[in-house]
């Protein structure tokens, strides 16, 4: 008997939807349990996420986070409008009810989209830094913004997410988010007495409207080269991918003349129209050949096809010629054509990468002769550098990235699917070659790297153990026939703990961190020495963590 998993690529059956209906009521009607640890409020890497039907994500998550929200941002003196926006998930309208009565019933000034739209990520970062320009961010009292965005990013359509984006513009920080969440989670135990609301319609009246879409799309042409593409005649199909994308495709189409077209206008909280991704689940990982089945099968129609997940903060790119991309490659690709001579207003010298992301950076940035700056998982690191400009791209393997205007001015200081898709369009534009083209040229002169990431089975207390390691608790002295070179508990970038472990050697590297939701630990791996030593590195890999962690 098939599975779900055995599906993967193939469109979702009705069997695979959810009960909108059922993961609606329960976002009200379930009440999470505050002493249980799996029903309270948790920040990860992107904020906090969960289920209504399993109590991790409810009416009563959101009235304390955003209460909470609302004292830590008091208490740092930040008294300027907060910028509230949501994606296309079923739970995404009802924690943003629920937000805005909070914020209303506080008395915080907030600033919804004047025509009810889907906001992407990158536009409230956008609208974040805009309203913030020429002001001291440490500053108190001097109308500094902030903002919300209601999104689970790509995870199935029966999640629900929530983000907090402090004055500089990109994910709030540790000491931010923990805070947050004690303070969300000393609400729910006190039954929510301490939060204040208003009804929605009084709610909804008291809000400013602000046009998201036209301050975004407008201003592209200052971090895009749109004119060249337009010029060009690059055949473009955007997928939103059901995404909050929907609208702004069409209208940067239209405003800036392109040939573009929106492959999937559709939106749909159960995503009936998508491909199952690779385990059987519907997902909208633009990252993923099985969730990007459809897409990856039209594209001989375009000369750059792209997809955005739900919030639009990632990006998926395909071509004729190569189908989709690696994120990696992309990601090794575009830094090659930005830093290559693309930005002449760049003074930046320093080139952002997550330390799970592909070694290949590092040789694109040490044969550029740039600075490379690896720094922990998470957009949040990069936030400093993007925001002064002396980080002119930052990146991670999931593809997400973001990278300056062509003045060398901050653009966002969260990730952004919408920028890095175009740019394929304008890479192709102006150099009349494919970007997965490119990525073959460095390939020739870089080599060939193998990468992969698998999942291996962990308690929370070995997960704990993961956390806490320090480079002494890898005996090994070798990986897959090669000397270890680095055993790395802290980003060489920036000193911060990676929350793991990462072990390098001359052609190859392995990282191993703990999944923040689930228990499993994750283990990366890349080798420049083909696909059978790759699989030597991750055994090792498995081995090395398991003696580590006492197992």
């Amino acid at each position: 008997m098939s599975t779900a998993a055995d599906r993967a690529g193939t469109p979702a059956l009705p069997e695979d939807l959810i009960d909108v209906s059922h993961v609606v009521t329960a976002y009200y009607a379930v009440r999470p349990d505050p002493e249980d640890v799996d029903q309270q409020v948790a920040f990860g890497t992107s904020g906090h996420r969960g289920k209504s039907v399993t109590g991790s994500f409810n009416e009563a998550h959101i009235l304390a986070t955003t209460q909470a929200i609302v004292d830590v941002r008091r208490a740092q003196g930040i008294d300027g409008p907060l910028f509230l926006g949501r994606d296309t998930h079923a739970l995404s309208e009802p924690a943003w009810v629920s937000a805005l009565e909070v914020l209303a019933g506080n008395d915080v000034t907030v600033l919804v989209d004047s025509a009810d739209r889907y906001t992407p990520t990158p536009a409230i970062s956008h609208a974040i830094l805009t309203a913030n320009r020429g002001k001291d961010l440490s500053a108190k009292g001097v109308g500094l913004a902030d903002g919300i965005v209601v999104t689970p990013s790509h995870n199935p359509p029966s999640d629900g997410g929530f983000k907090y984006n402090p004055p500089h513009g990109g994910p709030a920080d540790s000491d931010a988010t923990t805070a947050i969440a004690d303070a969300a989670n000393a609400h729910l135990r006190d039954g929510l007495r301490q939060v204040r609301r208003t009804p929605f319609a009084r709610a909804r009246a008291a809000a400013t409207e602000h046009d998201y879409l036209t301050a975004y799309v407008d201003d592209l042409p200052n971090v895009v080269d749109l004119q060249r593409i337009k010029e060009a005649g690059v055949r473009i199909g955007a997928d939103p991918m059901g995404g909050a994308a929907v609208d702004y495709w069409g209208a940067i189409g239209e405003r800036h003349g392109l040939d573009l077209t929106v492959v999937n206008p559709l939106v749909d909280p159960t995503w009936r129209f998508m491909t199952l991704d690779k385990d059987g689940q519907i997902r909208m990982d633009c990252s993923s050949p099985s969730a990007m089945a459809s897409l990856i099968a039209s594209k001989d129609r375009y000369d750059i096809a792209t997809g955005n997940d739900a919030d639009s903060d990632r990006h998926g790119i395909v071509t004729p010629d190569g189908g989709l991309m690696n994120p990696n490659h992309y990601l090794a690709v575009a830094l090659q054509y930005l830093y290559g001579g693309a930005r002449p207003g760049w003074s930046s010298e320093r080139i952002g990468k997550t330390l799970v992301s592909s070694s290949m950076i590092d040789r694109v940035a040490a044969d550029l002769g740039k600075e490379l700056w690896e720094v922990p998982v998470g957009f949040k690191w990069f936030v400093p550098g993007l925001l002064d400009g002396s980080v002119g791209f930052g990146g991670e393997e999931s593809a997400g990235a973001s990278f300056l205007r062509f003045d060398g001015s901050v653009w966002t200081t969260d990730k952004d699917g919408i920028i890095l898709a175009l740019l394929a369009s304008e890479i192709t534009a102006t150099t009349g070659r494919s970007p997965s083209q490119h990525y073959a040229d460095l390939v020739a002169r870089h080599g060939e790297p193998a990468y992969a990431r698998e999942d291996a089975p962990a308690d929370r207390a070995q997960k704990a153990a993961l956390k806490a390691l320090t480079p002494d608790a890898v005996t090994a002295d070798s990986i897959a026939g090669e000397p270890i070179t680095a055993k790395l508990t802290q980003a060489p970038g920036n000193g911060a703990p990676i929350g793991g472990l990462k072990v390098v050697t001359e052609s190859a590297w392995f990282a191993a961190r703990p999944s923040g939701t689930e228990d499993k630990y994750k283990i990366y791996a890349e080798s420049f020495r083909g696909p059978e030593h790759l699989a030597q590195v991750q055994a090792d890999a498995k081995g090395v963590v398991d003696a580590a962690l006492g197992g």
